[in-house]
């Protein structure tokens, strides 16, 4: 086998703090341009946009500056008329001081207006995409905790209604990421879903602190703060709300390494009353802890 084989594209993934790798998957997929489109970050989608938009007027400029004459009014030898006739005809701007002549300038000029229509349809769509994607507007905290309730431990995450409308049908799943062995002595990992003493809420308006009971039945029965660094459990949340103003449905993800859970650990109150009864809550607090006064094991 030659030593010059074609090595496997290597993709670095980000979830949260939790990175890892995939061989065989490309981070950038030209054969599916939307997809790559949609989850790129806004300046580096300006930037694309940008330079393909450059490149295309760059190539028509060239294909007239091939057919000396093509272009009317433009001065002998200065590219830079030809690439601004080219900016005003790939936009159908046309200002009129310059104009296509001969068949080699109109049928250029044909071609670019052309995909001047493409290229306007497509950047006007992928635009409309962006900006009408809707987002979850969730605030969730920063630190899991592990306190007790009713006597026995639990794992706790709290979360809030980050839109200044109420929520409807929201739902919860918390999941756990851990290193096993096998009876072979294999290492692996496996994902268990975690029972949540409530995991939807018809109407959320404020805040929501999610339960698990850490009890015999629980896979995290028996592991103190030490055990999860050692094994490298992560947390994994999902979430998902009906938006009654957007009329759809807005999901969310986050995960949480084993140093950001907090044994021994309850979030303060975020909630007040104002003069007249109604509560207020602090959501700038949302990931405020404080300790408890034994520590949970």
């Amino acid at each position: 086998m030659s030593n010059h084989a074609k090595k496997p594209p290597v993709t670095h993934v980000v979830v949260g703090d939790y990175h890892y790798t995939k061989k065989g998957v490309s981070r950038y997929d030209i054969s599916d341009p939307y997809h790559l489109a949609v989850r790129l970050s806004w300046p580096t989608f300006f930037a694309l946009v940008l330079t393909i938009y450059l490149l295309v007027n760059f190539i028509f400029a060239s294909l007239y500056a091939i057919a000396p004459g093509s272009v009317a009014q433009a001065r002998p030898g200065h590219f830079v008329d030809l690439l601004f006739f080219s900016f005003e005809t790939l936009t159908t701007v046309g200002f009129g001081e310059m104009y296509p002549q001969g068949n080699a300038g109109h049928f250029i000029a044909s071609s670019e207006v052309f995909c001047g229509i493409w290229f306007m349809a497509l950047l006007t769509g992928l635009v409309f995409v962006r900006f009408s994607r809707p987002k979850s507007k969730f605030i969730v905290a920063a630190f899991p905790v592990v306190a007790r309730f009713n006597g026995t431990p639990a794992l706790m995450l709290r979360l809030a209604n980050g839109r200044a409308t109420v929520l409807g049908q929201t739902e919860a799943k918390l999941s756990v990421l851990m290193l096993e062995q096998t009876e072979e002595g294999r290492n692996f990992r496996r994902a268990h879903s975690l029972k949540l003493e409530r995991s939807h809420l018809p109407v959320f308006p404020l805040t929501w602190t999610i339960m698990h009971l850490i009890d015999a039945t629980s896979p995290l029965f028996g592991m103190d703060e030490a055990a999860f660094v050692e094994g490298d459990t992560r947390l994994f949340l999902t979430l998902q709300s009906h938006d009654p103003v957007l009329g759809t449905t807005v999901h969310d993800s986050r995960s949480y390494a084993p140093n950001t859970i907090k044994f021994g650990m309850r979030y303060e109150d975020v909630i007040s009353q104002a003069e007249d009864g109604s509560p207020i809550a602090d959501l700038t607090r949302i990931s405020a802890i404080e300790p408890l006064n034994g520590h949970v094991q």
